[in-house]
């Protein structure tokens, strides 16, 4: 069946990264991957974790959450049930390995960053969107602590992005909405440096066993879709 919007099946959705959205933050960019729209926020703290102090490290985490009518119907802030689901937990772990895979934490010094990675609107793929929007906010957040004299040199020594990739009716296909990644037969999520090297991977079969062959052309769909990704990164910051 083709693609929703008419899309080739190693196209992205339109995907547009917008800086400096909000007036407090440190750094701050609205990532938008067709309908799935993420809000990500990088806070700077002048301390870190307990069990870090006196490490002269510091410390870059996420926190990841959907708005209450992120999605089709209204759910409940998790906030209110008094826990986070185990998707939430888990997603945001993600976010924060994938980020301190290419920052350096003792130039850091001790002091955190904190990605805020916050689900406007959902239509699959909100976790790689908001690990390729997160790069950006802490991109622009140790910018701003060399302009302010801070770091004498920027600690996020690479570049990373995220994206998803599907089989679907027996074809390879990048960057699911949710139309296709509700049916996929199975899905990976891949967070991948600027260069291609491998971060982190996630795949699934939902259907049946992923053959080696398919597997290898969902990383190639996800490796170009990653390089146009950071041509975007690099464009919405100026680099």
């Amino acid at each position: 069946m083709p693609r929703p919007f008419g899309r080739n099946p190693n196209a992205l959705r339109d995907v547009t990264l917008e800086t400096g959205v909000t007036r407090y933050a440190e750094g701050s960019c609205l990532a938008k991957f067709g309908h799935t729209h993420v809000l990500c926020t990088a806070s700077v703290e002048e301390n870190v974790p307990p069990w870090m102090r006196g490490s002269n490290k510091g410390w870059v985490t996420g926190e990841y959450g959907m708005l209450p009518r992120s999605t089709h119907s209204r759910m409940r802030r998790e906030a209110s049930s008094g826990k986070q689901s185990g998707r939430t937990q888990e997603i945001q772990r993600l976010i924060g390995r994938s980020l301190r895979a290419v920052v350096d934490l003792k130039a850091l010094g001790e002091r955190q960053i904190t990605v805020d990675c916050d689900v406007i609107q959902a239509d699959g793929g909100t976790r790689t969107a908001a690990i390729t929007g997160a790069w950006v906010a802490l991109k622009m957040a140790t910018k701003y602590l060399m302009e302010e004299g801070v770091l004498d040199a920027d600690p996020v020594y690479g570049q990373l992005a995220a994206i998803s990739c599907g089989v679907i009716d027996g074809e390879c296909r990048l960057d699911l909405e949710y139309e296709e990644d509700s049916r996929a037969e199975a899905d990976a999520n891949f967070v991948l440096t600027a260069d291609g090297a491998i971060v982190e991977i996630q795949a699934t079969a939902e259907d049946r066993p992923i053959p080696e062959a398919a597997f290898g052309e969902l990383f190639e769909l996800a490796k170009a879709g990653v390089a146009d990704l950071s041509v975007l990164q690099r464009s919405a910051l100026g680099l």
